[in-house]
């Protein structure tokens, strides 16, 4: 049996929302924001899309539910020419994140069959100019140490590694040392 690899967060910033990459989505795909009843399609997408054991049905609720009224204006969808959700990605906030208000690029994920064609690089650039149009002049997020796939994403946003500790410097070490042996 093989073992998963152990999940280790990282966090990226962006000190500042001005000047990102600005990418739409391939036809026939479109970006639109939350809809009543895309509950289930969020964690459809993340339960497809999550191969390190995440994602959970419930994962919604348990990460919105308390500020639902946020959810509207803040979460979006790729969807297919059919309207099918695809993928989503969350321009999320933190009050009170490294001593004050932060945006929050939350759950990027795309199903695996939508995976590679420029989805998740379209979503960024929705969540980006969301955060900007509410107000945030700063981001941040967290992924993990193998998702290298993400990272390279992050970083072409202009999110750099957030290191405050040896262990961050340990962590963010072994995913430069990923990043170098990726096919580009």
């Amino acid at each position: 049996m093989s073992e998963r690899p152990r999940l280790v967060n990282i966090t990226m910033v962006r000190r500042h929302l001005t000047r990102f990459l600005r990418c739409a989505p391939p036809a026939p795909y479109s970006i639109r924001l939350f809809r009543e009843g895309d509950e289930r399609a969020f964690d459809e997408i993340w339960l497809a899309a999550d191969t390190d054991g995440q994602a959970e049905r419930g994962l919604f609720e348990r990460e919105f539910g308390a500020k639902i009224e946020h959810i509207p204006e803040r979460m979006f969808f790729a969807v297919d020419e059919g309207g099918e959700p695809a993928g989503t990605a969350t321009a999320w906030f933190n009050d009170d994140w490294n001593g004050g208000r932060w945006g929050h690029v939350h759950w990027v994920a795309v199903k695996p069959e939508h995976q590679g064609r420029g989805l998740a690089r379209a979503l960024m650039s929705r969540v980006m100019e969301q955060l900007a149009a509410l107000g945030h002049d700063r981001a941040y997020l967290v992924t993990q140490t193998v998702r290298l796939r993400a990272v390279g994403l992050y970083l072409s946003f202009g999110f750099e590694p957030f290191i405050k500790t040896p262990e961050d410097q340990f962590h963010w070490q072994e995913v430069r040392e990923g990043l170098g042996g990726m096919a580009r």
